[in-house]
């Protein structure tokens, strides 16, 4: 009877210390394994963190600078200036729904100059004016802006909708480039 509670008890503390200092706390957490995707010809992939604002994150996946039209399915479609696109990966990391109004995005310029997304560009390209984002989704699109040749790119003013501390989602939250 004592050897069996001897090896119970060595069996019970041997489990407990393997699992205590086992690989579960040395890894860490598990992470899905993505596969690359490649830019598009005239795209410059870029490898920033993400911002967020509220339970939205945003990634800057892309961007493309000084396109002189762009190609739609129905249209084609020549900017006053120069069209810009940015590709972003966005995720809701709440757990309700999160209410996307790309209308608000801004692109940032160097001479102190915020220009919403082009409107006719994003229907001609099928991108969302408004999405619903729902709890732990990851969504990828793209924003096309219209602004002045030449002109500078300082960042972006993204605004990931209404939260609880910001229910009317004013404040937003800027993504710099440098």
């Amino acid at each position: 009877m004592r050897r069996i509670l001897t090896a119970a008890v060595t069996a019970l503390v041997c489990g407990v210390l393997t699992g205590c200092s086992g690989a579960h706390s040395a890894k860490g957490p598990e992470t899905y394994a993505l596969p690359a995707q490649t830019a598009r010809p005239d795209e410059k992939a870029m490898r920033m963190r993400p911002v967020s604002d509220g339970d939205t994150s945003f990634t800057l996946l892309g961007l493309t600078t000084g396109m002189p039209e762009l190609v739609g399915s129905h249209a084609d479609v020549r900017p006053k200036g120069r069209f810009t696109r940015v590709r972003l990966l966005v995720v809701n990391e709440g757990r309700t729904t999160a209410l996307l109004d790309n209308t608000r995005q801004q692109l940032l310029t160097t001479d102190g100059h915020a220009y919403p997304p082009d409107q006719n560009a994003m229907q001609v390209k099928r991108q969302p004016e408004h999405i619903d984002l729902g709890a732990a989704v990851r969504l990828e699109f793209d924003l096309w802006f219209d602004i002045p040749a030449g002109t500078k790119i300082s960042g972006f003013l993204l605004f990931g909708g209404p939260t609880l501390t910001d229910l009317l989602d004013k404040q937003g939250t800027e993504l710099k480039l440098s």
